[in-house]
């Protein structure tokens, strides 16, 4: 017999996630990609000045299409999520903070639509078998704090949606952003439901030392790592990471801020490197049948669209996603 109350914690999270819209039915002539052109940020002008490509999903999708890898009508568009979802992780605390101007300058302003492409991209993945939610990966963001231009913990919400409406009770994250992913490390810090392959530039923001504990498997790639050290790197890992863990799904956090010249992640991986690397993630999911979420998280240079379109392009034609409406 449960011994929780109705107002214990346990059970009000469970409940907001029972009475959230932001799982609905994907009629199957939609392909496994989520996107909203709510993604695409503006300032007024001023986003020209911010090192993050606020533009980046919206050229994503437009280079998918004009090469017929995607049509439009197909796209699937998440929903906004609502305070109530946000309260599934968020303290109530945190979102008020979100209000004062300074706080949000410090972070930057994420449309909650793409968190609900996150959580989305988790039940379309595992009626599919992947799913990618073209944004999202804030790993930054924890409960009750943001950073490092992630405003919500869309990484942290997708799970605990998993768990309760999708009875998934094992979820490895792969975090392969160039930065280490130290908001969903705090949240699932002592939850062993969760495994955390965290691959980064020990190097660079956020230095969040005490999240590094957190980390189920740690592989460090310092400043100036390049393609063939990077990518044996990743098959050791993935290797560990298939007899350390079983999960029922698999949380890909993509960011290509590993690329050659992006300012911010110091790796010298090349567009080619990228594609590969994603394979390689898809294939180790595909390959035990595990359900698959991608986020394309950080990437600072205008040619990050353009190398994500071309690994989506990669995967679909090797038969890792299927695009066309049917599955």
């Amino acid at each position: 017999m449960s011994t929780s109350s109705p107002s214990s914690p346990d059970e009000v999270r469970r409940n907001r996630i029972l009475s959230s819209k932001l799982y609905f039915d994907v009629p199957i002539t939609k392909d496994p990609i989520i996107y909203s052109t709510s993604y695409d940020i503006s300032f007024l002008g001023i986003e020209k000045l911010h090192p993050f490509d606020s533009s980046k999903w919206g050229r994503i999708c437009q280079f998918l299409v004009e090469n017929g890898v995607l049509d439009r009508e197909r796209i699937v568009e998440p929903l906004e999520a609502t305070k109530d979802d946000l309260l599934v992780v968020h303290t109530q605390s945190y979102l008020n903070s979100l209000k004062i101007s300074l706080n949000v300058a410090k972070i930057t302003e994420v449309a909650p639509v793409a968190v609900g492409g996150t959580i989305l991209a988790a039940k379309l993945a595992k009626e599919r078998g992947c799913a990618i939610n073209v944004g999202g990966g804030f790993h930054h963001c924890c409960a009750d704090e943001g950073g490092g231009f992630c405003a919500y913990a869309d990484i942290s919400l997708c799970i605990h949606y998993a768990f309760v409406r999708l009875n998934i009770s094992r979820v490895m994250i792969i975090d392969l952003d160039a930065h280490q992913g130290n908001g969903h490390e705090r949240d699932f810090s002592d939850d062993r439901r969760v495994y955390i392959l965290d691959m980064y530039n020990p190097n660079i923001y956020p230095l969040d030392f005490e999240a590094r504990r957190y980390i189920d498997q740690r592989v460090e790639v310092p400043s100036g790592t390049t393609t063939e050290d990077y990518l044996a790197k990743l098959d050791e890992a993935l290797q560990v990471a298939e007899k350390a863990f079983d999960p029922e799904m698999v949380i890909y956090n993509a960011g290509t801020d590993i690329l050659d010249g992006d300012p911010l992640g110091r790796l010298r991986i090349s567009p080619d490197g990228v594609a590969i690397r994603d394979e390689k993630v898809f294939r180790f999911a595909r390959d035990k049948n595990i359900p698959l979420v991608m986020l394309t998280s950080g990437g600072y240079m205008k040619s990050s669209a353009r190398v994500i379109a071309d690994s989506i392009i990669n995967l679909s034609n090797k038969s890792l996603i299927t695009m066309g409406g049917s599955i």
